[in-house]
């Protein structure tokens, strides 16, 4: 049923007439990726703890359907994690899989702290290979890109290491970018990186950003378009830029590479591709004279005058960086990238030219088996302090419904079975049999200090409303994070905002009663007029200080290109860095007291 990964014949048109088709049947084709998975992996330790020594081979699909989902639990990364420990350290057993796991992919670590592991097999590189190439067809109805143009891409590598068994360790886009599938990618979708391999795994993001900067400014004229896994990385490459375009420009005018380029096999392969070329150098430098008056607004377009648009997940933690992405962006469409997980790519976009805020994703019904747990909104006065949600059983994707939100289940060719992914999702509609989703938050709480409950959501909906009245001045948000301090009574919330530009104080008190008035949930409301809450702290941190949070996550092996900000903390290292930058400090008015 899937497309041939190898076969050059295989057009856009092919693999999206394979997606309709098992859209189409989507129902169907869930009950037979569930027996794939099960018939591959029936005799591991883990599927004989729950199945026993059932013969699927004469199980009807729909039975060993109805027969798995009644037998193996729920379980989250927790439940999971000592299997994948022992596969870690070495044991070579069938424990999750019957193909033995030799490389191990590390979540971000951004979300909750600390990096997991998750089981990384050939499996995952070839989806990642198809939900690339389905999504590059989608984007090119709309966005025709010429063969063998080239694409601006912010992506690093991070360093891969060996696990106590042997086996390799990195994150998953690391492991793709070092896959055979990544070079198949650039063939069969006819468009190729401006930056070579070692510059996407040089270990130094500054020197790699640098790079990928100079090499797109000196192929400017064929890149199609500017592309990186997270909003993020496009926003701190541009921020970056603004800071080094004087020296790019030196370097294409006389086809040198700054010092600050130290790693010798990124200088040797830059200097490979470089040749002195002052008319483009003189160029670039009007232009860039020409930017920093405006702002750098349409930077990119007036740099790439040929970019058909900016490419990224844009989805989630990721909205907050948008407002800067447009203007750097001007006109150029921001398309959103598809919705998948370190567990498992999840869904496509097949609205390329719909916003970012109003994107939705289809469901691949072969890429794994979901279910969906439904999430209704808790009443009020409930006081579970671990979510804001009350759960039905779950449903297969067939049986989902359209404005119900619900809780992600996959159970996974690479070991993850029904496993919980703390993704809140919502049902906006189908695309032929297969649901789309609209990405809504992380489903842990963040923000918490007795009954109170907010998730990503609400904060970045509080966050929203304050910095309204930063843009009244020429100053503008640049990064936030929050924390619930409750080492001094009453507990009270913590929101630290990075700022570029001057704000009087008058203008930070009012940011900062009004994010406080704006928490909508009724716990918070409740606790706050009792004073059980205290009155929300705005601390505003010196310039630079996101950039000393990012550095200390590469610096323990996470990849730039699959950083996030933590949204809410409690990570000692992280609150050490934030209160040491912290340079002002206020306290909201909003419900009477304050100061």
């Amino acid at each position: 049923m899937e497309p041939s990964l190898n076969s050059n014949g295989c057009h856009d048109y092919d693999i999206i007439r394979w997606f309709e088709e098992v859209a189409e049947n989507a129902g169907f084709v869930q009950t037979q990726t569930l027996r794939r998975i099960i018939e591959l992996n029936f005799n591991t330790e883990y599927l004989r703890k729950w199945l026993g020594d059932i013969k699927v081979q004469d199980m009807d699909s729909t039975a060993l359907e109805a027969l798995y989902t009644s037998l193996v639990p729920l379980a989250s990364h927790a439940d999971l994690e000592p299997y994948i420990q022992r596969i870690a350290d070495g044991d070579s057993s069938p424990i999750l899989t019957q193909e033995p796991i030799s490389l191990l992919s590390l979540s971000s670590g951004t979300t909750e702290g600390r990096q997991k592991y998750v089981p990384f097999t050939r499996h995952s590189a070839q989806t990642t290979l198809q939900i690339f190439r389905l999504a590059a067809a989608h984007r090119s109805r709309i966005y025709p890109i010429r063969a063998g143009g080239r694409i601006l891409e912010f992506i690093y590598s991070s360093r891969q290491f060996k696990t106590k068994g042997g086996l390799t360790a990195g994150t998953a886009t690391t492991h793709y970018y070092e896959s055979e599938e990544f070079k198949i990618k650039q063939k069969k979708t006819k468009s190729f990186t401006c930056s070579p391999k070692e510059i996407i795994s040089g270990g130094d993001y500054k020197q790699s950003t640098y790079c990928h900067l100079l090499l797109g400014l000196v192929f400017c004229d064929e890149v199609e378009f500017i592309t990186s896994t997270f909003a993020y990385s496009i926003v701190q490459a541009f921020t970056t830029f603004e800071e080094v375009w004087k020296d790019i420009c030196r370097d294409i005018k006389d086809g040198t590479l700054s010092s600050r380029i130290t790693v010798p096999s990124m200088r040797k392969a830059v200097l490979e591709v470089l040749s002195p070329n002052p008319s483009l150098a003189l160029t670039i430098e009007k232009k860039c004279n020409e930017l920093e008056s405006l702002d750098w607004f349409s930077v990119i377009p007036k740099l790439w005058p040929n970019a058909k648009y900016v490419y990224s997940i844009m989805t989630g933690s990721m909205q907050p960086y948008l407002k800067k992405l447009r203007r750097y962006a001007g006109n150029l469409p921001l398309v959103s990238a598809d919705y998948g997980s370190t567990e498992s790519w999840i869904g496509v976009n097949v609205d390329p030219s719909f916003t970012p805020e109003n994107v939705t994703f289809a469901v691949i019904p072969t890429f794994s088996y979901f279910e969906f747990i439904p999430l209704y909104r808790q009443n009020q006065e409930s006081n579970s302090a671990i979510d804001d949600f009350m759960e039905a059983e779950p449903v297969p994707l067939s049986q989902v419904k359209i404005g119900q939100e619900y809780e992600v289940v996959l159970t996974t060719f690479t070991g993850l079975y029904r496993y919980k992914l703390g993704d809140v999702v919502e049902v906006a509609g189908f695309y032929k049999g297969t649901p789309k989703l609209n990405f809504i938050c992380r489903r842990k709480l963040i923000l918490t200090v007795n009954i109170d409950k907010n998730t990503e959501k609400d904060l970045q909906l509080v966050v929203e409303r304050g910095s309204q009245l930063l843009s009244k001045t020429k100053a503008e948000l640049v990064d936030f994070t929050s924390h619930a301090d409750v080492k001094n009574q009453p507990g009270h919330y913590k929101i630290y905002w990075e700022i570029k530009g001057e704000v009087e104080e008058d203008v930070l008190r009012e940011c900062c009663r009004e994010m406080d008035a704006a928490f909508v949930d009724h716990g918070y409301v409740v606790s706050r007029r009792a004073n059980s809450i205290g009155p929300l702290e705005l601390c505003i941190v010196e310039s630079g200080t996101f950039k000393k949070i990012l550095d200390h996550f590469v610096g323990n092996g996470a990849a730039l290109s699959q950083f996030k900000t933590p949204r809410c903390t409690s990570n000692e290292v992280l609150l050490r860095i934030l209160n040491v930058c912290t340079i002002k400090r206020f306290r909201s008015t909003a419900y009477g007291y304050g100061g």
